[in-house]
């Protein structure tokens, strides 16, 4: 059980790091109405499919994700996590690396704060760099 929505997105990034599929559908919450978008993906709706897609991605090794930024919209039953992932992976060309943009909502109920809708999508380099509140006459 999850005390804090912080716990479980740890969790999250543990079991990423571990290629821990069993540890991974532990943050994710038990009710079918759940979705995930992986960067380039197609939405995946339901326990079973957001399973069957990390299984898919654990075969090919465990993901460094290092999570940047935060920005934390907290609620009483509900906190959304909008932040830059770093992504590092180990392939047969060697480690490759990306940032994407990620949000992870996370509910409330009586097994305590689990993940219900992630999505992330591709984010350029220097996206680690600075945000547009950094930057305000990039607008004028």
């Amino acid at each position: 059980m999850f005390t804090t929505p912080e716990e479980a997105e740890s969790t999250f990034y543990e079991a990423s790091r571990l290629a821990d599929l069993a540890l991974m559908m532990q943050v994710w919450s038990e009710d079918d109405d759940v979705v995930c978008i992986h960067p380039g993906g197609i939405r995946l709706i339901g326990r079973a499919a957001i399973q069957s897609s990390w299984g898919q991605i654990f075969n090919n090794g465990p993901l460094t994700i290092r999570p940047l930024r935060p920005v934390v919209i907290p609620g009483v039953m509900s906190s959304a996590h909008v932040l830059i992932e770093h992504v590092s992976a180990i392939t047969p060309d060697g480690i490759q690396t990306a940032n994407c943009y990620a949000t992870n909502l996370f509910h409330k109920g009586p097994a305590g704060w689990r993940l219900i809708l992630r999505h992330a999508a591709g984010a350029p380099r220097d996206a680690d760099l600075f945000d547009l509140q950094d930057i305000p006459d990039i607008l004028h």
